[in-house]
């Protein structure tokens, strides 16, 4: 019966994919309809699950901070954050290319989304290194790659959703993520100074100290906007969804009374944007959350562990296995529906290696990360071509150099646990 409902849950799962059906439904469909062939459990589960999956506490952060992260765009914050980084960084060779990058850990430090994170900044920067003469494959490359930043950087909603299936600590999550997000950071910065310098992509302006004063002064209540929201959660004022309320709060005093961008028309078209996204991914979470109550229901995941331990039981080896199968994965499906489907059967793996929550955690989120770049359904490419107008085969040669430096950034993430782990230990 197991292998039954194996077969005709990934195998329909498969097919939808490939008929090009939207994800959600596809992952919904399938699991109904291994319900209806392969068991009898009544169909009234269905709207059980699907609702139980969404009634959580923790996951009321997640309309929040993509409330946070649209009312930071639309507010004239991104644009200042932006302006301070290019005021830093923008003379050297690939400036403007390290200018999106450091622009978009800002930016990840408030969305928590990487699609939220390369529209955001990308708008702005592919545009502008287009002016200065960079390949415009290459420009959105620079851009697609430091959205990835934005699940990793806290806050993130794949944290948040991780720590709710595994019990994991959302504060311990976060600490964990600050560390491999400024690597990815750094190791993205390095390809573009190396790329830029071979192609002589190099700004000719440079800002005087007096510039970079006066735009780190009209950036400053942006850069305290990650400080308050990480800093209150840490310091006990306020839990990460209270956390996700004081961003929407914040977001909206300063672009409003502030920086006065936030007009009546602007505000009533940001709720409705991000009313969408929400409905979006809690649909997404709920399909995918009956799909991993299947599969964890029918022993699925135990079988599946125990294949991956009688391959080896060398940790080294295991985590090896699990890297290649999460940046599959990640290639083909949404991050949070890869959470909640390969948590419950990677999860039990984990425990018994004896491999910290967090640790694991991280080496989960940085692989599907990874996926959000790579073709052909990285949903990052997708954001930074539809922002610069071009075809999705014109930016897959510039994007490689960016994965492979990120594929390191996991091997170090892998075997190096303090990355993830020093951080929440020290302060928590």
């Amino acid at each position: 019966m197991s292998n039954d409902i194996t077969l005709i849950l990934f195998g329909s799962l498969l097919v939808l994919f490939f008929l090009k059906v939207p994800i959600g439904f596809s992952i919904g469909i399938a699991s109904v309809l291994t319900l209806i062939l392969c068991t009898r459990v009544p169909l009234q589960v269905v709207p059980q699950r699907l609702f139980t999956a969404t009634d959580s506490f923790p996951f009321m952060a997640v309309p929040f901070f993509i409330l946070s992260g649209s009312l930071m765009e639309q507010g004239g914050i991104s644009q200042r954050l932006i302006s301070l980084a290019s005021a830093f960084l923008g003379a050297c060779h690939g400036g403007l290319g390290m200018v999106s990058i450091v622009a978009c850990m800002f930016f990840a430090a408030i969305s928590g989304s990487s699609a939220a994170t390369t529209a955001a900044i990308g708008g702005i920067m592919i545009p502008a290194m287009v002016k200065h003469n960079y390949d415009v494959g290459f420009a959105s490359a620079v851009n697609a790659s430091a959205g990835t930043i934005g699940i990793i950087i806290p806050p993130s909603i794949p944290f948040v959703t991780y720590a709710v299936l595994t019990g994991a600590s959302v504060g311990g999550m976060f600490l964990g993520g600050v560390i491999p997000g400024l690597l990815m950071g750094l190791s993205l910065i390095a390809i573009v100074y190396v790329i830029s310098r071979k192609r002589g992509y190099k700004d000719e302006y440079t800002a005087s100290w007096h510039d970079c004063w006066v735009a780190f002064k009209d950036a400053i209540l942006a850069i305290f906007m990650p400080i308050i929201v990480i800093g209150g959660i840490y310091s006990g004022m306020f839990t990460p969804t209270e956390a996700a309320v004081v961003a929407v709060v914040y977001a909206f005093v300063i672009g409003t009374f502030v920086y006065r961008q936030l007009k009546f028309k602007v505000i009533v078209d940001v709720l409705i944007e991000s009313a969408v996204s929400t409905a979006g991914i809690l649909f997404l979470i709920a399909t995918a959350s009956l799909f991993g109550w299947i599969l964890t229901n029918n022993r699925i995941p135990d079988v599946i562990a125990k294949w991956m331990l009688s391959v080896s039981s060398n940790p080294v080896i295991i985590l090896l296995l699990i890297n290649v199968l999460l940046l599959v994965v990640g290639t083909f499906l949404d991050t949070v529906a890869a959470l909640i489907i390969l948590v419950p059967i990677l999860f039990p793996i984990s425990v018994q290696l004896g491999i910290d929550p967090i640790h694991f955690g991280l080496i989960i989120c940085v692989n599907l990360a990874i996926g959000q770049i790579t073709p052909p359904f990285g949903i990052c490419l997708f954001v930074a071509c539809g922002v610069s107008g071009i075809k999705l085969e014109k930016i897959v040669k510039s994007v490689l150099p960016f994965i492979l430096a990120l594929v390191v950034d996991v091997l170090l993430v892998t075997y190096l646990p303090w990355l993830s782990t020093w951080l929440p230990r020290a302060l928590m």
